[in-house]
């Protein structure tokens, strides 16, 4: 069985309604149960008004019920907006008052609210598949609108060149409200496979990772190159340990060629696949399979190729997607709509504000976002360069530069953390030499003035490295 995502119904195909569909920690469904909880789902939520294009807000934490509201949405064609617990009442608030939302799902809860009496407004979007919304500038959230074709061009390349087998098993600890997590969603439905939904107590413990991994027999492993860097210091993490898992897909941050060393070591006949792309592209825009030649040097990874039927080329430095699977528009924002949106060749572009190069062969690079450039005593430079260098230090451990400013916004100094596993204020011994071995990879002006020690560096709830948290802990450790 799996959910046909054009017509929005199940499928049967042949046995199988009895295999899992969802695991969480509070329950678990097989396909069968799955179709008569979104059937429930759809009923109770059309008795509430929701219909074609009205926005139904899914508010939850890796809850059963949190894939099934997701399944009802699309069986309903109801653009759907996730939003995390983890995240405050208030960013919850302003994104209903931005759409104007007749209802929300609380999926903890398992019960829908109605935040206003009358009947539901579709969206002006018509045919939209869900509403993604990322941080803004000013604070306000700004929501991504992505049509259902561009979805169904995410499922046919996941499909066509990811390698996911059948049926396969996704390990999903990213929040649903990043848009990650909806390789593993739409994977699922569309290739009748299992979601093994972590919260994040359990994704918070290598061990545990390793061991629901095992128990539940997961084949492919989407996640953040920061997250895959924590599983590194359980020594279980291994292909012996895990030998069902044919597929790692990163996505959301560059992926450090020492970590591929490190996995390949551990899982030698496992691809490693490479995805780059922002929200307003649907999740990802370009796929790189990691190759062992390119793992014989320290040089940054490519971020791949544009993927099928659409564009990612260089504009005057910039990144910039065409394609159909690119978003229809920041919602209610025309100024950006203005400022970031084209058209070229009739298709929706996109100007995605990372610094990027394309090399002869065509491979694309991407060298960090433009407004991560600083100055620093008067030289330019990037965040993610020296990030790239700090990766290459003896123990291949994870670390991070940080900016760190005066209360003008200036630059005053460089410095860097760097992961031990360990609350030994000390810096390990293989370290002692750091700045002589950052000084062969970068020039004087882009070395970090310190490396601090941190137990484990800070992760955003994205899973993302949080340059803002290690600020802060550096002003800590130095009040």
């Amino acid at each position: 069985m799996h959910f046909d995502y054009d017509s929005g119904r199940f499928v049967q195909t042949g046995s199988g309604g009895e295999r899992p569909a969802i695991v969480a920690r509070d329950r678990h469904l097989d396909w069968t149960q799955l179709q008569r909880e979104a059937e429930a789902w759809c009923d109770e939520a059309c008795r509430l008004g929701l219909g074609a294009d009205m926005p139904i807000v899914i508010r939850g934490h890796k809850e059963a019920a949190f894939m099934v509201a997701l399944t009802g949405a699309l069986m309903l064609r109801a653009p759907f907006v996730p939003v995390d617990a983890v995240y405050p009442a208030e960013r919850l608030a302003s994104i209903c008052q931005i759409l104007d939302a007749h209802l929300l799902y609380d999926a903890a809860q398992g019960r829908f609210e109605v935040l206003r009496e009358g009947a539901g407004t579709p969206l002006a979007e018509k045919g939209l598949c869900y509403v993604m919304f990322t941080s803004g500038t000013t604070g306000q959230p700004k929501g991504v609108q992505i049509g259902r074709e561009s979805v169904q061009g995410l499922i046919d390349w996941m499909r066509l060149d990811f390698g996911l087998g059948e049926r396969p098993v996704f390990l999903d600890q990213t929040v649903f409200s990043f848009d990650v997590s909806l390789y593993d969603v739409f994977g699922t439905l569309a290739l009748g496979g299992t979601i093994l939904m972590l919260d994040r107590q359990d994704a918070a413990s290598p061990l545990k990772v390793a061991a629901l991994m095992a128990e539940h027999g997961v084949t492919t492993w989407v996640s953040t190159p920061s997250f895959a860097q924590q599983q590194l210091v359980n020594p279980g993490f291994t292909q012996a340990a895990l030998p069902q898992l044919r597929t790692f897909v990163f996505c959301g941050e560059p992926l450090p060629v020492p970590l591929c060393r490190q996995l390949r070591k551990r899982f030698p006949d496992v691809p490693l696949l490479n995805t780059y792309g922002p929200t307003e592209a649907t999740v990802a825009t370009t796929l790189l399979v990691v190759e062992d030649a390119m793992l014989a040097t320290d040089a940054p990874l490519p971020i791949g190729r544009a993927k099928r039927d659409s564009a990612v080329y260089c504009d005057e430095g910039e990144l910039c997607i065409a394609g159909p699977h690119v978003m229809r528009g920041y919602l209610n924002r025309p100024d950006l709509n203005t400022t970031r949106m084209f058209l070229r060749d009739g298709q929706r572009g996109f100007r995605t504000g990372d610094l990027g190069t394309e090399a002869e062969d065509g491979l694309l690079f991407c060298h960090g976002r433009i407004d991560d450039q600083i100055k620093l005593n008067g030289y330019r430079l990037e965040l993610m360069e020296v990030d790239a260098a700090l990766a290459t230090l003896p123990g291949n451990r994870g670390a991070s530069a940080v900016a760190l400013r005066r209360p003008n916004g200036a630059v005053a100094r460089l410095v860097a953390f760097v992961e031990t596993g360990s609350d030994d204020p000390a810096l390990p011994a293989e370290l002692a030499d750091w700045k002589a071995l950052l000084a062969a990879r970068l020039p004087h002006y882009m070395i970090p003035s310190e490396l601090l020690p941190c137990a484990q560096l800070p992760v955003s709830v994205n899973y993302k490295t949080d340059r803002a948290k290690l600020a802060r802990l550096y002003e800590t450790l130095n009040a």
